[in-house]
């Protein structure tokens, strides 16, 4: 009994054994002998080399071209102005920007006009019988001379006999004392040299005005610069009276004028400021963000594509037989965004979109290819 255990026992060994080893021997034959590779599908695009511009973004901000720095000369109190001076208050040309108390200067000048006239009379009965041809000259001068005008200026002198009577005279000192006092008169009214608007108003009518003290700042709405740097391989490129495109944060476009280039390279940064000229627009304010759009050149055989699509800043890969291919080019710009590139023949398909993991002699599929071949069949 014990015997029949046994064998029955050892039979069930054998044939699991058995059945597990042809189990073991036949489970390779379920797997596939090759594994299919995925062929990624890519875009792509075809060469055409022609005249690509190389156009430079640069950037900065509006300035006025015109600007006037209001500073006093003289001291007195700030009466009038032909509008309120404050902060965005416009003025025309040729209107009282600040006009100060003068009423006690006015007096001084008045005195020393009238010293001068009296000099002058002075010595009328002595050209009379000394020197009568002189004589009519100085008539009409005081005869022309008045009071509430600025002086005239003095007969000129036709001999030298003439010219040391008036001289030792002291006119000639008297005029000149009297024209330096009618120069300093005139600091008293600050008037707008151009059509603009008030930036700054340090002061309100009223204050006592001090000389040296700043009262504000005045500057031209009508003409705006814009300094931008510019690399210094590229300086050569631009010219004088270039149109430049120019955009602001929203989008909308200026066309504005190379004015200015300048001469000397900052040793930092080894760029050279370049100053252009924008006017006739009302939306332009004085520090604005504009970016400018230089034409540096025009690169002949030549293409532009988007610059994530260089390789190495060197190499770009291209499609051959659904083959990709990584091959070399000669780089000529690199923007933000875009290469321009040589070396490609007319008509190579290169990669139009960047393809993650891609790799020379990678297999590939480009998009529309199939569908074209069923149509043509």
């Amino acid at each position: 009994m014990l015997t029949a255990v046994r064998t029955i026992i050892a039979l069930i060994i054998v044939g699991g054994a058995a059945t597990a080893g042809y189990f073991i021997a036949n489970r390779d034959k379920d797997i596939p002998k090759e594994v299919e590779k995925a062929v990624k599908t890519v875009f792509v695009d075809e060469v055409q080399n022609g005249t690509v511009p190389i156009i430079i973004p640069a950037n900065g901000n509006l300035v006025a071209k015109n600007r006037l720095e209001l500073y006093a000369e003289v001291q007195g109190v700030f009466r009038s102005s032909a509008h309120d001076f404050k902060v965005g208050q416009t003025y025309s040309r040729g209107e009282t920007l600040l006009n100060l108390d003068a009423s006690e200067y006015y007096t001084t000048v008045q005195a020393a006009k009238s010293e001068l006239y009296n000099v002058i009379t002075s010595i009328m009965p002595d050209l009379r019988l000394d020197y009568p041809e002189y004589f009519q000259k100085w008539q009409n001068y005081l005869n022309g001379f008045e009071m509430s005008r600025t002086v005239p200026q003095l007969p000129e002198t036709a001999s030298e006999k003439e010219n040391y009577f008036i001289t030792g005279r002291g006119i000639f000192s008297a005029y000149y004392n009297v024209k330096n006092l009618e120069e300093r008169l005139v600091k008293y009214r600050i008037t707008a040299p151009f059509s603009g608007i008030l930036t700054e108003a340090a002061v309100t009518r009223g204050t006592l005005i001090r000389p040296g003290q700043k009262l504000g700042e005045f500057i031209d709405t009508s003409v705006y610069e814009l300094e931008v740097s510019l690399g210094k391989k590229f300086s050569d490129l631009l010219e004088l009276g270039e149109e430049v495109e120019l955009k602001d944060a929203a989008g909308v476009a200026y066309t504005g004028k190379v004015v200015r280039i300048n001469g000397r390279v900052d040793q930092g940064t080894q760029t050279i400021k370049v100053f252009i000229e924008v006017k006739g627009s009302d939306s332009l304010k004085e520090g604005m963000f504009l970016e400018a759009l230089l034409n540096a050149k025009e690169e002949l055989n030549a293409i532009s594509l988007p610059r994530q699509l260089v390789v190495d800043n060197s190499k770009v890969y291209i499609v051959r037989d659904s083959i990709l291919d990584l091959v070399e080019i000669d780089p000529v710009y690199f923007s933000d965004e875009n290469a321009v590139i040589k070396g490609l023949e007319d008509g190579t398909q290169y990669l139009a979109k960047p393809v993650p993991g891609a790799y020379a002699g990678m297999r590939v599929k480009v998009y529309g290819e199939e569908s074209a071949k069923a149509q043509t069949e």
